[in-house]
């Protein structure tokens, strides 16, 4: 396989993302979702994001999207809007070939070029060894783990959360953070 190029999505992209996702909804436990959303949904979801400023990148061979990554809030109150969660999905036919890296590694320079100072990773199922190793190849660290919270497959499912300073991280406050 060719070295993808990583891209900024669009719309144009979301039949694949959504193919991706679909996967993962139905045979994976990185995602607690039980139904996979349509396309109509993916759309809706990827302009909120849009809309919102965060960034949404796509890994593609040839002009076939194989894996995306994007950034968006990781809680909706202000206090928090300095702080991002990550998703990264691939097409298995392309895990363990050092895109899901390539995407984060992407994913994580932009979001500190937009002003972030926290990622924060929300690990679906603690034997995602890939994911965990990937996140902990860029920085992150272990910050615990939520046991059995997810029921999936007839099993109970553990998330593990991992966090990584952005920039500065905490080190400084924003100058535009019109703290309170």
């Amino acid at each position: 396989m060719s070295t993808p190029e990583i891209r900024p999505a669009t719309e144009a992209d979301l039949p694949f993302v959504t193919e991706i996702y679909e996967h993962a909804v139905r045979y994976g436990t990185a995602t607690f979702e039980l139904i996979p959303p349509d396309l109509a949904e993916m759309t809706r979801r990827f302009r909120a994001l849009m809309e919102g400023g965060f960034p949404y990148f796509v890994a593609a061979v040839e002009g076939r999207v194989i894996g995306y990554a994007y950034a968006g809030p990781y809680r909706p109150r202000p206090a928090y809007r300095f702080t991002v969660e990550n998703s990264v999905y691939l097409q298995p036919a392309t895990h363990r070939r050092g895109i899901g890296l390539l995407l984060l590694q992407r994913l994580i320079a932009e979001c500190e070029a937009r002003g972030y100072r926290q990622m924060i990773a929300v690990i679906g199922d603690s034997a995602n060894a890939g994911s965990i190793g990937v996140h902990t190849r860029t920085g992150f660290q272990m910050i615990g783990t939520h046991p059995c919270v997810g029921l999936k497959f007839g099993r109970w499912l553990d998330t593990v959360m991992m966090q990584r300073a952005l920039g500065e991280g905490a080190t400084t406050v924003p100058a535009d953070s019109k703290a309170s």
